[in-house]
């Protein structure tokens, strides 16, 4: 009974600290908690033999605690730690967490109310958060009400001093428990405590990366302690985060009755996470049975109607459970260091995997760059080969060329010493003029030809594209047609020659050329004149080949200047693609992380409101037979001290009474029990 009335006196519909005056019913509520918690100090199964000879008011002597802190600190430790976790009164639950947390004096309460004046880029968020946080308890009900602005004051706040956290959804339970307790600054004092000191900053990071190492910590221990549970989750597949990662985010406090909760937060003040593991392994083990025995779908319902009222009426039988389970500091630290060793190589394996994916696509390019230059190679391979074949042709119908003028030469120089008119002789030297005209131009085309074959050779080494292949090719059309023009001159050449040999058989050979001085000047002038004109075919026949090549560099130029404009056209239509295609997946990125952060929010928001409406009904019950209990209990005291002064009875009917009224009127309506709740 007086462990209930302490219950009844911790959870009220607005903290004392937020109302103007305090009126007789919170004085003798007060006084109830006085005289009843000192009992609470006293267990059957942890009593304590240091504690056995203080014979104190519990009052007084949390009184003399926080009076004479420092001393009780450095030489009552061991007393001080068991005192807590029997449970801190409520009336000094606020000082004694600030005490606890060293959050008494802190810089950063002078500039509390500098940042109420800033904004924050979480203010959506709170505001979206803040009816979801506590909604059934009077002090947080209702929009617009003092617990909603004063939460989300301390939760803008902290955002603002701590813009790499920011605001995440459960801090703001544990924000709600300290503003029931204190005034928002200092709530505001010992939240960013409780974040620098007690790991809950890592756990509220972006990343998460704490909240992973405490289950992995916590799973570690449920295969150590509890092997035959932790197979049948495993082969359930009910992961430890399905149902862990709330008790680690909010200190159990969606998860457990609030004064239930309020005692595990006392104790997580002074000894930090370590509770929070206790507590969790503590549940599984008294619903080991049960939980071996349910499929998935079971378990989950069990985890959030039956387990969070186990421990209603006796919160110490939890808490004397709890430290039973076997804890190892030591191999927590030893768990830690293999979870980062194991992070970190994950991390390193990633790195691996993003550059080898890169190498990968990098590799990829480059054998459909080296499929394609292979395709053009056997191309260009091809057409060299035709056209080399084409050049070795040509060089041998120029080599019979050369031996047919070779012998008309001769022929004409046997004419020359024969018998024959001067207007002949004349004649047959025009014709071995022009012949010898046909051949420089034919050693002209032949040249050029050759400097084409080994400019085209160089060209393939490097993968001529199709347009020169075809450059190459017109530019064989045309040595072709002068080689047709050589041959018909040849032949030409052939027909005068055997019409010279047939003249001369006719006139029945004989005889020598016989010329005068003069006609032999003459001669040497034409032989000259000759001479100097092949030079000037053979001159003329090299500048047109340099006017080719001009033409054919320039028309080269002016493509590769067509293609580097086209390229560059290309590469910046290429790099807006790639900016476009960037944005667009930067844009679906948010998008996804927004709809995952929703989700996520609404299956906890389900999740809260179920287990707070379970919680409120059992709480309903607890505080009907617990209230009945008082008013039998005020019967039999009032019976026992009939001969007390008249003041203490009247006092007594007076306390006997309201307690008959509430009673009748919490039967009558269970909503309104809820509220003064």
């Amino acid at each position: 009974a007086a462990l209930a009335l302490i219950s009844i006196s911790t959870i009220g519909p607005v903290p004392s600290h937020y109302q103007r005056g305090a009126d007789s019913k919170s004085m003798r509520s007060m006084s109830g908690s006085r005289r009843n918690s000192g009992s609470s100090l006293v267990s059957s199964s942890s009593a304590s033999s240091n504690l056995s000879h203080l014979e104190e008011d519990t009052w007084i002597l949390w009184g003399r605690i926080v009076n004479e802190w420092d001393e009780w600190r450095r030489k009552k430790d061991k007393l001080l730690k068991e005192l807590i976790r029997k449970g801190i009164p409520h009336h000094f639950r606020a000082i004694v967490w600030q005490l606890l947390g060293n959050a008494t004096d802190m810089p950063v309460k002078n500039q509390y109310s500098e940042l109420l004046k800033m904004s924050s880029p979480c203010e959506k968020l709170i505001r979206r958060d803040i009816a979801r946080t506590y909604p059934e308890h009077e002090f947080f009900k209702g929009q617009d009400s003092l617990g909603q602005e004063v939460l989300f004051n301390v939760m803008k706040a902290y955002s603002l001093v701590d813009r790499e956290v920011g605001y995440c959804q459960g801090s703001a339970f544990i924000v709600g428990l300290l503003l029931m307790q204190m005034p928002e600054e200092e709530a505001f004092c010992v939240f960013v405590r409780l974040m620098q000191e007690y790991r809950l900053r890592e756990l509220f990071k972006p990343t998460m990366a704490e909240l992973g190492l405490c289950i992995y910590q916590f799973e570690y221990l449920l295969q150590e302690q509890l092997p035959e549970l932790n197979v049948h989750f495993r082969s359930q597949s009910f992961h430890t985060s399905m149902y862990a990662s709330s008790w680690f985010l909010t200190l159990f406090l969606t998860f457990l009755p609030m004064p239930v909760a309020t005692r595990i937060f006392d104790i997580f003040m002074y000894e930090g996470l370590e509770i929070i593991f206790r507590v969790g392994m503590a549940i599984l083990q008294y619903n080991q049975t049960d939980l071996i025995q349910l499929d998935m779908e079971g378990m989950s319902q069990h985890f959030q109607k039956l387990i969070p009222h186990q421990f209603d009426s006796c919160p110490d039988k939890l808490i004397l459970r709890a430290y039973q389970v076997k804890y190892n500091p030591k191999r927590m630290k030893k768990l830690e260091k293999e979870y980062t060793t194991i992070k970190n190589k994950e991390m390193e394996e990633q790195i691996e995997i993003k550059r080898l994916r890169t190498e990968n696509r990098l590799l990829k390019q480059r054998i459909e760059t080296l499929e394609k230059g292979q395709v053009t190679r056997a191309q260009e391979a091809e057409e060299n080969y035709v056209i080399k074949r084409e050049l070795a042709v040509v060089r041998q119908q120029f080599s019979v060329t050369s031996q047919n003028l070779e012998k008309a030469q001769d022929t004409i120089g046997e004419l020359q010493r024969e018998k024959y008119t001067e207007q002949f002789v004349t004649g047959l030297q025009t014709q071995l003029e022009q012949s010898r005209l046909q051949e420089a131009e034919l050693l002209g085309a032949l040249k050029e030809m050759q400097d084409k074959v080994l400019d085209l050779e160089k060209r393939s080494s490097s993968l001529p594209d199709e347009n020169n292949v075809a450059q190459l090719q017109d530019e064989l059309k045309l040595v072709k047609l002068r080689e047709l023009e050589t041959l018909h001159s040849f032949r030409e050449m052939q027909d005068t020659v055997t019409e010279l040999n047939q003249r001369w058989q006719v006139s029945g050979g004989g005889g020598h050329w016989k010329e005068s001085p003069k006609k032999n000047a003459l001669n040497e002038l034409q032989e000259k004149l000759m001479g100097v004109r092949l030079r000037e075919a053979q001159a003329q026949a090299e500048l047109r080949e340099v006017k080719l090549q001009n033409q054919i560099h320039s028309k080269l130029i002016g493509r590769h200047e067509v293609e580097s404009a086209a390229m560059q056209e290309r590469l910046q239509q290429l790099a807006g693609q790639n900016k476009g295609l960037q944005s667009q997946l930067t844009e679906m990125k948010r998008k996804r992380a927004e709809l995952d952060c929703k989700s996520k929010e609404e299956v906890m928001a389900v999740r809260l409101r179920e287990a707070d409406s379970m919680a409120a009904m059992a709480e309903l019950r607890q505080k009907i037979a617990e209230l009945e209990i008082q008013k039998e209990e005020g019967l039999i005291q009032g019976q026992l001290n009939h001969s007390d002064s008249r003041q203490y009875i009247t006092q007594l009917r007076d306390q006997i009474g309201e307690l008959k009224n509430e009673t009748q009127l919490c039967k009558s309506h269970p909503l309104v029990l809820f509220v003064f709740l």
